[in-house]
């Protein structure tokens, strides 16, 4: 048995909050490989969409809690309402012009989609996606730019969408970040850029910039960015506000609910809302260890033969799921680590 430590409390079961925002992942599969990317997407996920009657089951249940933008309902806001994202959810876009109208018809509020705009290809096209989602009852939509996304997406299929969507959605445009579109515009940058020739072009200092969260293929993809630092300096800390937080929660297409950004986490399955309310940490041994102190977790990995990285660790989250990862490739007794694909993801 592993001591409580921290600021944890193991004692009972984890009481989780009912979300008040959050995201419907469509799927993990996107047109992207970015090395930043929480939850570890790729163009090789396999393509497992979320079904129509799993977008109805927790929609539904959403419908209830979900609370929208303090502007108004049919405005939105990063950390208020429900966005549809993946992976890219674009790639199935009839998909996704269903389940927004499965949320409108629901009154969810405040409901945006999030994407990386390859599918901008020209006037047309992009006219006709936009013009679609908003008469299914989608209110804006989040249009990410930054450096990574340039490695894929042609700088001028952004501009065009992001020009696009002001015309249809008004003042429900969130461009993610708009420090990125200004300064891509003023390098007259077009098609795409390498991370490297960013830099060289933009410089270093550039990076301060970017809202950059050492999670997921950040850990690794990016870590020379950061100090690094041995597992110990994070033992004591606990991951209960993580793991219990009801804002930007998250549901993949396999139904796992996840809090955190932490991605490959699950709580258990979001198609029965009401049953993870409360969890039995006795049936969920990484979860205990998390949320009474990373060093249980760190504990619990060496039982499965993980090593301390002569690297160290950039993050609480990198020590997290460095650990996760290796027990993931050991054994397939602990069902929170879902899905098991996300750890196949993880490198660059």
């Amino acid at each position: 048995m592993h001591r409580s430590r921290g600021e944890g409390d193991a004692r009972g079961p984890l009481v989780v909050p009912r979300p008040l925002s959050g995201g419907l992942m469509l799927s993990y599969q996107c047109t992207s490989r970015c090395r930043h990317c929480m939850y570890a997407c790729a163009p090789t996920w396999p393509a497992h969409w979320i079904s129509d009657h799993d977008v109805e089951r927790v929609l539904a249940q959403l419908a209830g809690t979900i609370q929208g933008s303090p502007r108004g309902p049919n405005t939105i806001g990063l950390n208020h309402g429900l966005h549809f994202t993946g992976g890219e959810p674009f790639l199935n876009f009839d998909l996704l012009r269903k389940a927004v109208q499965t949320a409108h018809d629901l009154n969810i509020p405040s409901l945006f989609v999030e994407t990386n705009c390859f599918w901008s290809i020209n006037e047309e096209v992009a006219r006709e996606k936009l013009g679609q989602l908003q008469t299914a009852g989608l209110h804006g939509i989040l249009i990410s730019v930054n450096p990574f996304i340039l490695e894929y997406v042609p700088f001028e299929r952004t501009e065009r969408a992001i020009r696009i969507s002001a015309e249809v959605f008004g003042s429900n445009v969130i461009t993610y970040q708009a420090f990125f579109y200004h300064q891509f515009k003023g390098l007259n940058i077009s098609g795409t850029l390498s991370f490297e020739t960013y830099l060289r072009r933009a410089g270093a200092h550039c990076l301060s910039y970017i809202e950059l969260l050492p999670l997921g293929r950040a850990c690794y993809a990016l870590e020379h960015l950061y100090p690094t630092h041995p597992a110990s300096t994070f033992f004591g800390a606990s991951c209960r506000a993580e793991l219990t937080r009801p804002w930007h929660i998250h549901v993949d297409n396999y139904g796992n609910y996840i809090t955190g950004y932490c991605g490959g986490l699950s709580l258990g399955d979001a198609r029965h809302l009401d049953a993870l309310r409360q969890i039995n940490l006795d049936d969920r041994p990484i979860l205990r260890a998390l949320v009474t102190d990373v060093k249980d977790l760190y504990e619990l990995g060496e039982e499965f033969g993980y090593k301390n990285r002569d690297e160290g660790y950039v993050s609480k989250c990198h020590l997290c799921v460095d650990i996760r990862k290796h027990i993931v490739q050991k054994t397939d007794t602990f069902t929170e680590l879902s899905p098991r694909e996300f750890y196949q993801h993880l490198t660059p």
